[in-house]
C-alpha cells in the first residue's frame, strides 16, 4: 500500500514534466537550415509551403533558407497569408544557447518553425516567521495563452538584442512593478529545456529560472495587463495545487518542482525520480553570465 501510494503522488508531478516533453525529434519532421546550420525543425506541409519562396531548398530531409536575413520577411508574407500567428515581437535565432546570433523571427512564427525560444521565470520568495511564501499571478482573461492560469511573479520571452537578465529586469518592472535595484537581487537557479507538442506547432523553450528573494512589506501590482491579480500564497499551497490540479502554466509547473525539491519538500527516492525526468535540466551558470 505504502509503494502504491509513493507511485501516485510522484506521477502527480511526473505527469506535469511529461506534458511539457511531448514532442518526439525528428518524428515526421524536416531539420530547418540557416545556411548549413540547423535552427528548426518543420512539418512536411509547412516544408511544402516554404518550397515556394526562393530562398528556399530542399534536399531530401533538409529544409534550407539560404539567406539568413530572409526569414523575418518570410514569416511575415507567411503571417499575412494567415498561415501562422504574428505576435510583432522579435526573438533571436541561434543554433544553440549563447551561441551566435543568425536572425531574428517573429515569436508568433517560432512554433511553425520549430526554433528554439528562450525566456525567463522567477519564483517571487518572501520568508515569513510562519515560512515560505510564494507570489502566485493569475493571467488575465485575455491573454491568447493559457487565460486565466496561475503563473509566476514574473515570466517572459527573451527579445531579439536581450540577454535573459536583461529580459528579467525589463519584464519585472512591466509585469509587477518590481524596481531593477529589487529584481537585480535575483540568483539564477537552474535552466531547463523541453520539447513540447502544443496546438500552435512545436515549442522548443529555454527557461532559465530565478530566485528572487522579496520584502515582506512588498507588493506586486500589474502594469502591463499581462496579469489579472497577484497572491501571496503558503509554499505548502502551491504544492498541493502543483500536486493534485493543472492550476498553473504548463512550463511553471516544472520550475516549481524544481523549487520543491531544492526546499526538501520531496525527499527520497521520489526526488530522486523527479530530478531524473527534468532530464535535460542544465545545471545553473553564475547569475553574472546572464547579465
Amino acid at each position: 500500500m505504502a509503494d502504491k501510494r509513493y507511485l501516485q503522488r510522484m506521477s502527480r508531478f511526473l505527469r506535469h514534466i511529461r506534458a511539457c516533453n511531448t514532442a518526439v525529434l525528428p518524428g515526421d519532421r524536416l531539420q530547418f537550415c540557416l545556411g548549413g546550420t540547423p535552427v528548426g525543425w518543420v512539418r512536411p506541409a509547412f516544408a511544402d509551403l516554404l518550397a515556394g519562396f526562393d530562398e528556399i531548398s530542399r534536399v531530401l530531409d533538409r529544409v534550407t533558407l539560404h539567406n539568413a536575413a530572409a526569414l523575418p520577411r518570410l514569416a511575415r508574407v507567411l503571417a499575412e497569408r494567415g498561415l501562422l500567428r504574428n505576435r510583432a515581437e522579435a526573438f533571436d535565432v541561434r543554433a544553440e544557447p549563447g551561441r551566435p546570433v543568425l536572425a531574428t523571427i517573429d515569436r508568433g512564427a517560432l512554433p511553425s518553425f520549430g526554433i528554439r525560444a528562450e525566456g525567463v521565470h522567477v519564483n517571487g520568495l518572501v520568508h515569513r516567521a510562519d515560512g515560505l511564501h510564494v507570489w502566485v499571478a493569475t493571467r488575465a482573461a485575455n491573454k491568447a495563452l493559457d487565460p486565466g492560469k496561475l503563473d509566476h511573479i514574473v515570466a517572459g520571452g527573451t527579445p531579439a538584442g536581450y540577454t535573459a537578465w536583461q529580459t528579467l529586469i525589463k519584464e519585472a518592472a512591466e509585469e509587477a512593478a518590481i524596481s531593477a535595484d529589487i529584481a537585480a537581487r535575483a540568483c539564477l537557479v537552474f535552466s531547463v529545456e523541453y520539447a513540447m507538442e502544443r496546438p500552435e506547432g512545436l515549442r522548443r523553450d529555454v527557461l532559465h529560472c530565478y530566485d528572487l528573494e522579496l520584502p515582506e512589506d512588498f507588493e506586486p501590482s500589474a502594469v502591463d495587463g499581462e496579469v489579472e491579480s497577484f497572491a501571496l500564497w503558503p509554499v505548502a499551497r502551491v504544492f498541493e495545487a502543483v500536486r493534485d490540479t493543472d492550476a498553473f502554466k504548463f512550463n511553471v509547473n516544472l520550475v516549481l518542482i524544481d523549487l520543491f525539491l531544492r526546499e526538501g519538500m520531496i525527499e527520497g527516492a521520489e526526488a530522486a525520480a523527479l530530478r531524473a525526468a527534468l532530464g535535460n535540466a542544465r545545471q545553473a551558470e553564475a547569475p553574472m553570465a546572464w547579465k
